[in-house]
C-alpha cells in the first residue's frame, strides 16, 4: 500500500502539521514579556495543544501495536514498524520539551506575582476587604479553569471520534484493496488457462483441417463456432 493510501501517514501528516504550528506558537511565546496578558494567553493555548497532540500520538502508538501483531496483514514489515515507532517517539519528545518549558515558566510567573504582593496589607485596616477580593479572584480563576478544562475535554472527545473514523475508513480501504488484488490474480490465472486451452484447440483444428475434406471442413467450422460461443459464455458470464 502506498504512503498516500496508508491511514498511518494520513494521521502522521496531521500530527506533524499540529507540531509545526505548536513550535511556531512556542517561538512567539519565548519573545513575549513575562507575566504579560499575551504570554498568559499563549501559555494556555500551548498547554492545551500539547495535551491534544500527546493524545493523538498515544492513539497512533496503539494502532502501531495492533499492526505489530500481524504486520503482513496490513502490508508492512518489521523495518516499517520500527520507523513508525521512532517517529512517534520523536514527536512525543518534541511536545514534552515544549510542555515542560512552558509549565515551568508558568509556575515561576505565578510565584513572582505572589512575591510582588506587599506585606503591608497584613497591617492595613483594609486587610479584610483585600482578603475578600483575593478570595473572589481565586474563586473566579478556579471557575474559569474548570470551564477551560471542560471545553478541552469536549474538543478531545470530538478529536477522538474523528481519529476513530479515520482508522475505521483506513482498515476498510485496506481490506477492500486486498480483496480486489486476490480477485484480479484469480481472474488473470483463469484468463491464462483459457488462453492456453484455446491455443491447444486451434492447433488441433489446424491439423484436422488439413486432413479433412471440404464437407468435413464446413462441419468443423460450425463445430468451432459453437465451441467458441460456449467458451465465451463460460468465461464472461459465469
Amino acid at each position: 500500500m502506498s504512503s498516500a493510501q496508508d491511514p498511518f501517514y494520513i494521521v502522521k501528516d496531521e500530527i506533524q502539521d499540529s507540531i509545526d504550528k505548536l513550535q511556531t506558537t512556542f517561538h512567539q511565546w519565548e519573545h513575549i514579556p513575562v507575566a504579560s496578558g499575551e504570554q498568559s494567553r499563549l501559555t494556555k493555548e500551548l498547554l492545551s495543544n500539547c495535551e491534544s497532540i500527546e493524545w493523538q500520538v498515544d492513539e497512533l502508538e496503539k494502532a502501531i501495536s495492533v499492526a505489530a501483531i500481524d504486520p503482513s496483514l496490513y502490508g508492512i514489515n518489521v523495518a516499517e514498524l520500527e520507523k513508525r515507532r521512532k517517529w512517534t517517539s520523536t514527536a512525543r519528545i518534541q511536545v514534552a520539551n515544549i510542555k515542560n518549558t512552558v509549565s515551568t515558566s508558568n509556575f515561576g510567573g505565578m510565584r513572582q506575582e505572589l512575591m510582588r504582593m506587599p506585606k503591608t496589607h497584613q497591617q492595613d485596616r483594609s486587610a479584610p476587604y483585600v482578603a475578600i477580593d483575593n478570595d473572589d479572584f481565586i474563586s473566579s480563576e478556579s471557575d474559569r479553569q474548570l470551564l477551560l478544562i471542560k471545553q478541552q475535554d469536549e474538543k478531545l472527545d470530538e478529536l477522538s471520534a474523528s481519529v476513530e473514523r479515520i482508522g475505521s475508513v483506513g482498515l476498510t480501504i485496506h481490506d477492500e484493496l486486498v480483496a480486489q488484488e486476490k480477485i484480479i490474480e484469480e481472474l488473470g490465472s483463469e484468463m491464462d488457462s483459457t488462453s492456453n486451452r484455446l491455443d491447444f484447440v486451434q492447433k488441433k483444428v489446424a491439423v484436422v483441417m488439413k486432413k479433412a475434406s471440404a464437407k468435413g471442413q464446413m462441419m468443423m467450422i460450425l463445430f468451432l463456432i459453437v465451441l467458441f460461443i460456449i467458451l465465451f459464455v463460460l468465461v464472461f458470464f459465469t
